[in-house]
């Protein structure tokens, strides 16, 4: 499965101007990176006729078909709003993956989504993970094969060494 993210450096199409953020290793401003969908697509098709062999697209949740619109909620999408990928993947004759994307939102500044303190922050991430499961189905329904949800949680405290010791004495 070739990841999505590394066309665009992980901005997605929720808004092609967002500043990242979530403790991730991208930065977001790689060269060349596309700035509308029809670019991102272009530059997809161009870097999977590079790769031989059969391939796999894993989308992220961020690269949403969202009519231009930039409020849909992550606890709010739906299959509909990912059927250009899977048109696109019919056009290639690739398979599809599917994400969740647990960072660069509002909701995970603070570095928990799933582990959030904050029940109402943790019900957003816990059903953000359900309609992506629901999306993954929906890939695979639509492509004919397995489509593996990836749950990658980035929680916790990436900048802080783990005391062990502190919290038993």
């Amino acid at each position: 499965s070739v990841h999505c993210w590394q066309i665009d450096d992980l901005t997605g199409f929720e808004d092609f101007n967002a500043k990242l953020s979530g403790g991730l290793a991208a930065t977001g401003n790689a060269g060349g990176k596309p700035e509308s969908v029809p670019e991102y697509f272009e530059h997809l098709e161009k870097a999977l006729k590079l790769v031989p062999g059969k391939k796999k697209v894993a989308a992220h949740a961020v690269y949403l078909n969202n009519g231009g619109v930039n409020n849909i909620e992550r606890d709010q999408i739906e299959p509909e709003h990912f059927t250009h990928w899977v048109e696109f993947a019919k056009k290639m004759g690739i398979g599809l993956d599917f994400n969740p994307t647990y960072f660069n939102h509002a909701k995970a500044e603070d570095g928990f989504t799933l582990s959030s303190r904050d029940e109402g922050i943790r019900q957003f991430w816990v059903e953000h993970g359900k309609r992506c499961r629901k999306i993954g189905a929906y890939f695979g329904k639509e492509m004919g094969q397995v489509c593996y949800t990836n749950h990658w949680i980035p929680d916790g405290y990436k900048d802080v060494t783990v005391d062990k010791l502190g919290p038993r004495e």
